[in-house]
């Protein structure tokens, strides 16, 4: 008895099932991979401002030990995110370096002046909050001359914003094709059980009833499809990082455990709408409508 009522029990790993995780799946990877885009970005813009720099040349009246204090002074300011102390003879030897001549040879005085690299936190780096930060440095009279490349610093700021834009809209365009995508794989699923939905109606069952096994049924297969798609997410950003550590400031774990938890959370979603709704059709069916759809 117990074993006739085991194989008369409903299976979910038939190939219909694997068929839709499937689908689903790819679906889920290319949603995946949107929301990873729109997510990194945001660390590639703090990554790409933190890394533009002013550079404050500085009298040679000025001290080694008062550029020190002056260095100090300014790394206690909330724009700067790290400064680097170049003096004269490293300015001198990285020049002889980069260009094999040794400009003291010829001239007979080191022509460099000291200098402090500055790396400002990418919330400062926009026009408004430089203004401000040049107003600030010029008032030590010390500083003889700021160099930066403002048309750098608005392009970056104005390509950011204009790739954050367009991610946030195909992200919002894919939203809705992966929803329908998934939904025709789910329709075509519980299509194919519209007689055995009707049967289930006329001897009585209730909506709930029916609808149960076919809602659990897709979502077990979205939750399946979903930890496929993070495992594949997850084994392309370990390669990445691994072939190119750098990047660990762009993949951060962070960022991977919230695509991770938006697959996820679209994997149920999704599916769970698409065979809620995709049944509910059904069961309002009448039984002449079924076989002319």
């Amino acid at each position: 008895m117990a074993s006739k009522k085991k194989n008369n029990a409903p299976s979910y790993f038939d190939l219909q099932f694997l068929t839709s995780t499937i689908s689903t799946m790819l679906v889920l990877l290319l949603l995946g991979l949107v929301a990873f885009f729109v997510l990194a970005a945001g660390n590639l813009s703090v990554y790409v401002r933190e890394n533009l720099t002013f550079s404050l040349l500085i009298s040679d009246e000025m001290k080694e030990a008062d550029i020190l204090i002056l260095q100090s002074k300014y790394n206690k300011e909330p724009f700067v995110k790290e400064s680097i102390y170049i003096s004269k003879d490293q300015a001198l030897k990285e020049h002889t370096e980069a260009m094999g001549t040794d400009p003291e040879e010829f001239l007979g005085y080191n022509p460099f002046r000291a200098s402090l690299e500055i790396k400002l936190n990418s919330a400062y780096t926009n026009s408004d909050s430089i203004a401000k930060i040049e107003k600030l440095i010029k008032q030590n009279s010390n500083i003889e001359e700021i160099s930066y490349r403002k048309e750098l610093i608005d392009a970056v700021n104005e390509n950011m914003r204009n790739i954050s834009i367009i991610l946030l809209i195909f992200a919002v365009v894919l939203t809705l094709i992966s929803f329908e995508l998934i939904n025709n794989t789910i329709k075509l699923g519980i299509y194919s059980k519209r007689f055995l939905i009707h049967t289930m109606k006329l001897v009585g069952a209730s909506w709930g009833f029916i609808r149960k096994p076919f809602i659990w049924k897709n979502i077990w297969s979205g939750i399946l499809a979903a930890l496929l798609a993070n495992t594949i997410l997850i084994g392309a950003a370990y390669w990445l990082i691994t072939y190119e550590p750098d990047l660990l400031r762009v993949i951060s774990p962070d960022i991977m455990l919230i695509v991770m938890g938006v697959v996820l959370a679209f994997g149920i979603l999704i599916t769970f709408l698409c065979a809620y709704f995709s049944i509910n059709k059904y069961l309002r069916m009448k039984a002449n409508t079924l076989y002319y759809i």
